[in-house]
């Protein structure tokens, strides 16, 4: 099912400039077990996007609203999806001063991801390298075709997520997750001040290390750090968790165990759930 601005629809005019300039937002939401997780901090970092990007958006009580009306004719554990366009303005770059955002929601089947991955995945390193931009590190605008460009580099299915650098060779993110390394029983988790996501996920794990005196540090990171931490794992809204258990690099395997201390905020999360 779809909503655009609360009715029944899929489709937009071709002059939106969400599709002309990728000029919007979106949040992707679990729907579990009858409930929107997180959906208040999905919405903080939606209302921060707005700001950041100058984009009109004074209609959070009929996004609740719509929300709910899709949620309640949802059956299933779904992935709920939330765009926010600029909406049309004609050709050109300026923005439109006084647009209202336009709003589209979505529900999609729930990814069916193997079973084996809540004990670890394989992951690998990217050959594209993400941009610096502090303007809109952070933030979930649709520009996505770095991620895009990364994500088409293997079509390996035992290959769960590729993990991104920026054009420093600092380790950012995954194509579609946050990345935490622990060392000497402390989390650190690259710093995001100019390129990738602050995921939702990430932000509730960083929240369940504090409440657990466990530090967690954001920080520069290489790929040397990577090679060095005692656990890695992943993070995202769909997934929650994912421990890494092996690296591909330079036609080498690097290994790690699904360890103690990413096992706390694994159960940390799903108690969460319940």
């Amino acid at each position: 099912m779809i909503l655009i601005n609360g009715q029944p629809e899929n489709r937009i005019p071709v002059s939106d400039r969400g599709l002309q300039y990728g000029d919007g937002l979106f949040e992707t939401l679990a729907f579990r077990n009858g409930e929107l997780e997180l959906l208040e901090q999905h919405i903080m970092r939606l209302q921060l996007g707005c700001k950041r990007l100058n984009l009109t958006f004074q209609q959070v009580d009929s996004l609740r609203a719509e929300l709910a009306m899709l949620c309640a004719q949802t059956a299933e554990d779904s992935v709920i999806k939330i765009i926010l366009t600029r909406g049309s303005g004609g050709r050109g770059y300026k923005a439109p001063l006084e647009n209202e955002a336009i709003r589209i929601i979505s529900s999609h089947s729930m990814p069916e991801y193997p079973a084996a991955n809540q004990s670890g995945v394989t992951v690998r390193l990217c050959e594209q390298r993400l941009g610096l931009n502090p303007t809109l590190a952070g933030i979930k605008h649709l520009n996505r075709l770095e991620q895009v460009l990364a994500r088409s580099e293997w079509d390996d299915r035992t290959i769960s997520e590729g993990l991104m650098l920026d054009i420093n060779e600092n380790l950012i993110e995954g194509t579609m997750s946050n990345l935490f390394i622990v060392k000497n029983y402390q989390l650190i988790t690259p710093a995001l001040t100019q390129a990738g996501i602050a995921g939702i996920m990430r932000g509730k794990v960083m929240e369940i290390a504090d409440s657990m005196s466990i530090a967690c540090h954001e920080k520069t990171l290489t790929v040397n750090d990577l090679l060095d931490a005692d656990e890695v794992f992943l993070t995202n809204s769909i997934i929650k968790l994912w421990p890494v258990k092996t690296l591909l690099h330079n036609d080498t395997n690097t290994h790690w165990q699904h360890g103690t201390l990413t096992q706390q905020i694994q159960n940390a999360l799903e108690d969460l759930a319940h």
